[in-house]
């Protein structure tokens, strides 16, 4: 398959384009970067984008114009984004779009039993690490994480979590993601790392992916990479290419 990638020269761009490379069914015809034209990708038939958030969706809809399928990694899709990508979609009803706050298989299994544990647990919050070049806070991935338990949790027919703050500097308590309290960290020299914490009187469960390397988002951008073409439409997450 012959593959694009945008934001080539980024961080993740720069892993992407090796991992294309080092792969035997995968072939890498462009790289395109800031202030790059983008008809060097019309020589692939799958564009990878690690772009940025303000420049993603221009992307995205240019490459389901030309008639390529997409992964996309760069984060700050919200849901009407996803709505938008999906309108854009059914006018190309042939074309696959991954699109995934995490490609690490640790951050996707953290977040799959982080759904399982909400509802069994009285309080739940989030702590999230990364560098300070990231561009939106919190992260996809913890966005998502406490949606899925916000959910189970009311699917289980729990109520709000017990916290009796009255005063507090703005912002102390984290972003309310749907009654989950999320604490987003920019530090110097991470990479990202989420943390999931859940307790109930007398027991705490703490579950926490940590990403030392890009190379461990890899294995999902090729897994979704392989998984676009043969399936069209817009797929949410790596948990379908797992079989979660």
């Amino acid at each position: 398959m012959r593959v694009a990638i945008f934001g080539s020269q980024g961080r993740m761009g720069r892993q992407v384009a090796q991992a294309v490379t080092a792969a035997p069914d995968l072939e890498l015809v462009a790289g395109i970067d800031r202030d790059d034209p983008r008809d060097p990708a019309l020589k692939a038939q799958l564009a990878v984008d690690f772009t940025h958030p303000d420049v993603v969706m221009d992307n995205i809809a240019w490459c389901l114009e030309h008639g390529l399928h997409l992964v996309v990694g760069t984060t700050g899709l919200t849901a009407e984004r996803l709505d938008q990508i999906r309108a854009q979609l059914a006018a190309h009803p042939g074309l696959g779009v991954v699109t995934a706050p995490n490609y690490a298989i640790g951050a996707v299994l953290m977040t799959h039993f982080a759904r399982l544990a909400a509802p069994h647990f009285e309080s739940a919050e989030i702590i999230e690490l990364h560098h300070p070049q990231k561009a939106d806070a919190p992260s996809g991935t913890a966005r998502q994480t406490a949606q899925l338990m916000a959910a189970a949790r009311a699917q289980a027919g729990l109520g709000p979590q017990p916290d009796a703050t009255t005063h507090a500097v703005d912002g102390a308590r984290g972003a309310d993601i749907d009654g989950i309290r999320v604490h987003a960290l920019r530090l110097s020299g991470l990479v990202a790392t989420q943390e999931v914490h859940l307790a109930s009187p007398g027991e705490t469960l703490t579950l926490r992916d940590d990403a030392r390397d890009r190379s461990c988002f890899m294995p999902g951008v090729l897994a979704a990479i392989r998984w676009a073409p043969d399936h069209p439409g817009l797929t949410v997450g790596l948990e379908p290419i797992l079989g979660l």
